[in-house]
């Protein structure tokens, strides 16, 4: 292992959590893997980052992006966490497959986590072996970046290579490492590691780190850690309505999975829906549906219990008081979601003014969709070329519903609440074409790509990659990514890269 200096990439690591106390990390490299090689460099985000794209795609680019070789300034860890995981508590879990490089400081001065995910054992490994194959490698890479262009607070891939090794799983599968970039890997089971061992020291300086980093705007309130738990809750409804609003489903909403970022993280057994089914679960490990796609708000808010639970000795020092304190605000949750569920409702719709009415106008919508088995992604892309007025337009839409007489019905009453506002008819199909997108990353898709990959074939991947990145655009040549999967494409379980 050794260094290169990173002079030529103007990018410099400004590295801040590394000066936390040593046990909330561990200090260690990347292991060097055999041969690797270039899937993917994200140009946008390195150009963002202040790198070279073209040499983060060079020999000796990718000797970085491996893990082989280290940034001058670089300080390789991996973090400590824990966390309940499916309503199980697991005391010490921490970055069993991913090393932090370090953080780095964007053109407009926002910080990010640069981090190797696959790149070996660390102290947290546990029964893992640290390396990840291909195949979720892929997978977070595609739906990171589909997120992203959804604009849905998320985590981002810079780049993606293969090792030339070999990573056992079920079977012998080649082994890959996802460059990864969050606004940070700060999660809700950080705050609970050091809870669990009582250190009280340790969570007050994590909660300063973290309202430093993420929620400066509160760092003179009177008290605020109480002010930190109301700001974490507003920015998690926030995240779980805009995962309900494109039909997402996480899979693994463990603590550890849940930012004090608010970004979406770790893209394991997560899909997006094809027929709206508000009970669905794709993730194989979830067996009892507890992060079914229509539960995810009610784990949310479970997960900011948690998290809740963790900074009790923060918000009074009378324990009591503490915990009354705490209640009262985790209840805030409900009607903190309710409110911007309302609003992503109103997006999808095309209203601009607040009516009591508009939750139940879309709940009809989405009872006549699961009823009628209909492609949420499509249905909502039909509704948003749909005039205020009844047209020749409407067969196209209707015709998604095996019981269209409902359906008609439904669409006079929105037509009805459309008209009771002001704004041009015009003006709002942009609105809903800006807002319901034409493409997402559909499970089978995923897997094609996957598929040929492991063929050496990266061509489905660069090109799903490319539609995604447009996903409000029509792209009349990609029409048929539009399409949901046949009866022998759909992808019915999704997994956990370990």
């Amino acid at each position: 292992m050794h260094t290169i200096s990173n002079q030529s990439l103007k990018f410099t690591f400004d590295n801040s959590y590394v000066k936390l106390p040593d046990h909330f990390y561990c200090k260690l490299n990347p292991t060097p893997v055999k041969e690797p090689k270039l899937i993917k460099i994200n140009d946008h985000l390195a150009v963002q980052l202040g790198m070279d794209p073209k040499w983060l795609g060079s020999k000796k680019g990718i000797e970085v992006l491996s893990g082989n070789v280290i940034f001058s300034g670089s300080e390789p860890i991996a973090m400590a966490y824990a966390g309940h995981q499916f309503g199980y508590w697991v005391p010490q879990l921490g970055d069993g497959r991913a090393i932090m490089l370090g953080e780095v400081l964007d053109k407009n001065n926002n910080r990010y986590d640069v981090q190797l995910k696959g790149s070996g054992l660390t102290p947290f490994s546990r029964q893992g072996d640290g390396r990840a194959w291909l195949g979720p490698v892929l997978r977070e890479y595609i739906v990171s970046e589909a997120m992203f262009a959804l604009n849905i607070p998320t985590t981002r891939a810079l780049a993606a290579v293969t090792t030339g090794e070999i990573v056992k799983r079920e079977n012998d599968l080649p082994g890959a490492i996802l460059t990864r970039v969050a606004s940070s890997h700060i999660r809700v089971g950080t705050f609970q590691y050091f809870a669990a061992k009582n250190d009280l020291r340790a969570i007050k300086k994590l909660a300063d780190y973290v309202i430093g980093r993420h929620y400066l705007e509160i760092k003179e309130d009177k008290n605020p850690y109480v002010s930190l738990l109301r700001a974490f809750i507003k920015k998690q409804s926030l995240l779980i309505a805009k995962w309900l609003g494109i039909g997402f489903i996480h899979g693994v909403m463990n603590t550890d999975n849940m930012t004090l970022s608010g970004e979406t993280i770790d893209y394991g057994p997560c899909a997006f829906m094809d027929n709206y089914n508000e009970n669905i679960v794709y993730s194989s490990i979830d067996n009892y549906g507890r992060y079914a796609y229509n539960n995810q708000s009610n784990i949310a808010k479970w997960n900011i219990a948690c998290f809740a639970s963790s900074i009790l000795p923060l918000i009074n020092s009378n324990q009591k008081r503490s915990i009354n304190i705490a209640k009262e605000i985790v209840e805030e949750f409900d009607d903190t979601f309710a409110e911007y569920w309302a609003s992503e409702i109103r997006l999808k719709l095309g209203l601009k003014e607040k009516d009591s009415k508009d939750i139940t106008l879309g709940s009809d919508l989405l009872v006549l969709m699961q009823k009628n088995s209909v492609d949420f992604t499509n249905t909502f892309r039909e509704l948003s070329s749909l005039s205020n007025t009844k047209s020749i337009l409407d067969k196209n839409f209707v015709t998604l519903f095996s019981d269209q007489m409902s359906i008609n019905g439904w669409l006079s009453r929105w037509r009805d609440r459309l008209n009771s506002e002001t704004h041009n008819d015009h003006d709002r199909k942009i609105a809903m074409l800006s807002y319901n997108p034409a493409y997402i990353p559909r499970n089978h898709r995923i897997e094609e790509a996957i598929q040929f990959a492991l063929k050496d074939d990266y061509s489905f991947f660069d090109k799903l990659c490319e539609i995604l990145s447009n996903p409000f655009n029509d792209q009349l040549s990609n029409i048929n990514y539009k399409t949901p999967p046949l009866p022998r494409e759909i992808v019915r379980q999704t997994f956990c890269g370990t």
